[in-house]
């Protein structure tokens, strides 16, 4: 009779905190371009800085919770102080879950609490919801929340680089290098050689530099097209 007892007393729980949230997975992290520095605009980068970067990357919402919080009677969800990724939003709210990221939170539930689905976080953005398999929904309110953006990893990031390696004599060497999904394409990079008593402009693919003064230390120059040859 007591395990029933206790059975009886979390299902209750749970129902009567929340009541019901379905929650949605249509959350997409927006594509944000990059084109740094800007065109005509006079730069310095030092041995081993990006002269030139150009592409696009992608920051995903999430939270974090400073703070242990648990929900419902008998501690039935507990969320630990940590970073939780959005999925998803509706009319309820933001429904966010753990995630594969550093500092990331973790879930644990009472034994006879019903499996875990998502997180969600109430329009009132205090009030945070553990919402289980079957669509239930148990929260707790004035719970304190920080909102951030972290970087992505995914198919859709891609940027392209000039990296500067210093001068020798009247040589520069320039790297350039390629990322798909924050990992480097090697097959596509490569150590360039240009020879500035032949010409103080350098091009590689479609960018276009202009160099104004080059040491082994730093290199002072404009940008007068970008990889996408954009001149403006």
């Amino acid at each position: 009779m007591k395990s029933i007892s206790l059975v009886f007393a979390a299902g209750i729980a749970v129902t009567i905190l929340g009541g019901c949230a379905s929650p949605n997975f249509n959350y997409q992290p927006p594509a944000t371009q990059i084109s740094e520095p800007p065109i005509s605009v006079v730069s310095i980068s030092r041995v081993g800085d990006k002269m030139l970067v150009q592409g696009q990357y992608q920051e995903q919402d999430a939270i974090r919770l400073a703070k242990e919080v648990s929900i419902g009677l008998f501690s039935a969800y507990t969320f630990s102080p940590g970073i939780y990724v959005k999925q998803g939003q509706g009319s309820e709210g933001e429904f966010y879950r753990v995630g594969d990221v550093q500092g990331s939170g973790h879930v644990s539930k009472a034994m006879l609490s019903d499996p875990f689905q998502a997180i969600l976080l109430r329009p009132d953005g205090t009030t945070i919801c553990a919402v289980t398999v079957f669509n239930v929904r148990a929260c707790e309110s004035d719970v304190v929340v920080e909102r951030l953006k972290i970087p992505r990893t995914s198919a859709e990031t891609f940027q392209q680089t000039l990296i500067y390696n210093g001068r020798v004599g009247d040589k520069i060497n320039i790297g350039y290098r390629e990322f798909s999904a924050d990992m480097a394409r090697p097959a596509f990079n490569n150590e360039v050689e240009y020879d500035l008593r032949e010409s103080m402009t350098i091009g590689y693919k479609n960018a276009v530099i202009e160099v104004i003064e080059a040491t082994n230390q730093s290199i002072k120059y404009i940008v007068r097209r970008n990889f996408n040859g954009a001149d403006h």
